[in-house]
């Protein structure tokens, strides 16, 4: 069986100039990175964003498992199905990270036959954004501790300082460090923390953003610091917010490559979603809506984490409208829902996945909360059986719920044709009435208990004492109004990586608040969260190498 690089080094790609032309969009409004991927012109915008909307599907999954889901491939395989069927559809995605390729997790272009390409330029620097987002990062970071070493005129305390560093990498050594050590002239001394890049605020401030005004404007409402007089100092008091504009100027456009089967897709952005707000740049997703008949988008992670904050924290800042969402589910992921060891799930267990099939039950009613037609979709695998595909998809429509098998994977867009059929169908017989989860209005804690209670089952909250002055001082700041992004392990609708299939009436622990002035959200961390992943025993960058030719291997 070939692995999916095999596949994506095999592909013929077309020229991305090809690509666009059948997407209707010119050569001129190009901004080329070789042959096969390119950036979309602030010019192109200009042309089409009188168009009308299309179609907004959102693709979405059970909480993610070591047996794996496919959220991603299915996203990319329904796109390529839509265009079998002869519909105008474009896909938008985020841009993967270095630190899962690298890590645990690997790469993030699909998989088998249902992949975007080029998948290794894509999952390793692709078009420079996730390194400009670094820079601007740190760049902030540099100013702010000259800004200090140089008279400290904004009279900063250095123990306040709540702007962390960036890399796209995982590296656990860098959580907490401290800088300025050596001689007067190196800095003043203090403890220093460092994010993975797609935790940065300045990742979600990108994909929040508008266009390159918007994004100044987002970047100069950057808290870095408190002063001593408890008062938030600012990117824009540090005056510099223009340079780090200057470093993003290119990475706010979106990225334009195809799948296997040259269906357009749009790659742009990619904040995690379980320490961030897990969707890709609101730009992207406009750009397809008005250049498609239906734009095809993902969110990460589970839909407790991805699919909740696309629908609360996107859809509200942007004034997105989602058509249809489908959640993907696969037998062997709902089976060690239901306690089956990784090396059985291949073995028939209907009695494991009656127990297991609880997680994505509780998927379906979330989904259902905001008012929008839910397709369920199972990711097939070999191994899976007649009677257990008819048991969920029994259970699924007895909850209101289209089903359809996806053969994407293995088959392409042909593999895929069934769940396109039923999200076409969806689209044309069924409304969709969206409404957000919660209220602007609702204080901060309301806004938590109602997404922990509503989306995860907790019975309770509970709050550190740290968490408590931080909530009160972003109140007190003006910033209760904005909506929460909770920061939770993608494993368990709980705080506890451990708790499979649907635990209820938990305790939710909130250890630390903060305020994503740019981006316009609070961000509520519960359990142990780490907003710096850390290399697993046996990282995949290994197995990764080049051979004496230039081709990548290992890397997925």
């Amino acid at each position: 069986m070939k692995t999916d690089i095999q596949i994506a080094q095999e592909a013929v790609m077309q020229p991305i100039t090809e690509v666009a032309e059948r997407a209707g969009i010119a050569a001129e409004d190009l901004e080329l990175y070789g042959k096969y991927k390119a950036k979309l012109s602030d010019g192109f915008w200009e042309k089409v964003k009188d168009n009308e909307d299309g179609k907004l599907v959102l693709v979405t999954a059970i909480n993610p498992t070591p047996a794996g889901e496919g959220k991603t491939t299915t996203t990319i395989g329904l796109g390529q199905a839509m265009a079998k069927l002869g519909k105008n559809a474009v896909i938008a995605l985020r841009e993967p990270s270095l630190g899962p390729c690298f890590g645990i997790k690997g790469g993030a272009a699909g998989g088998g036959y249902a992949q975007v390409v080029p998948m290794e330029d894509l999952n390793l620097h692709f078009t420079g954004d996730f390194h400009a987002i670094t820079s601007a990062n740190n760049l902030l970071a540099a100013m702010l501790d000259n800004h200090i070493q140089q008279g400290n005129a904004l009279q900063i305390d250095p123990r306040q300082v709540v702007w962390k560093r960036c890399l796209d990498m995982n590296d656990r050594v860098l959580r907490n460090i401290v800088v300025g050590l050596g001689n007067k002239m190196d800095g003043m001394v203090r403890e220093d923390h460092f994010v993975i890049t797609v935790a940065s605020e300045i990742m979600a401030v990108l994909c929040l953003a508008d266009d390159l005004q918007d994004l100044k404007k987002r970047l100069g409402r950057i808290i870095v610091a408190y002063n001593f007089a408890g008062e938030p100092v600012t990117a824009d008091q540090l005056e510099a917010t223009g340079a780090m504009t200057a470093l993003l100027k290119d990475a706010i456009k979106p990225n334009l490559i195809q799948t296997l089967e040259h269906t357009p897709a749009l790659v742009h952005g990619g904040p995690f979603a379980n320490i961030a707000h897990g969707c890709n740049s609101v730009r992207a997703t406009k750009t397809a809506l008005k250049m498609s008949d239906i734009t095809i988008t993902e969110a990460g992670f589970g839909a407790d984490l991805g699919a909740e904050k696309f629908l609360d924290i996107k859809c509200r800042k942007a004034g997105l409208k989602p058509d249809a969402v489908v959640l993907v589910a696969t037998v062997r992921a709902l089976k060690y829902n239901g306690g089956v060891l990784k090396a059985d799930l291949g073995t028939e267990n209907l009695d494991a996945l009656k127990k297991g099939i609880v997680n994505l039950e509780k998927h379906i009613e979330n989904i259902q909360k905001y008012g929008v037609p839910v397709v369920v979709t199972l990711n097939s695998f070999v191994t899976d059986t007649e009677a257990e595909n008819q048991f969920i998809r029994r259970f699924c429509e007895e909850k209101g719920c289209e089903f359809a098998l996806s053969e994407v994977w293995e088959k392409g867009g042909e593999g895929g044709i069934a769940l396109a059929e039923k999200v076409l169908e969806t689209l044309e017989t069924k409304k969709s009435s969206f409404h957000t989860l919660y209220e602007d209005s609702l204080s901060l804690k309301e806004k938590i208990e109602t997404i922990s209670r509503e989306i995860y089952g907790a019975g309770k909250v509970v709050y550190e004492p740290a968490a408590e002055k931080q909530l009160a001082r972003i109140e007190a700041l003006g910033f209760g109004e904005f909506p929460v992004c909770m920061a939770k392990n993608q494993y368990s609708l709980s705080d506890d990586a451990s708790r499979l299939g649907r635990p209820e009436n938990f305790d939710i622990h909130i250890r630390e608040v903060y305020v994503s002035a740019g981006a316009g959200f609070v961000v509520a961390l519960t359990g142990a969260i780490m907003t710096m992943p850390g290399l697993p025993k046996v990282p995949a960058a290994n197995q990764i190498d080049v051979s004496a030719d230039g081709k990548i291997t290992g890397l997925f």
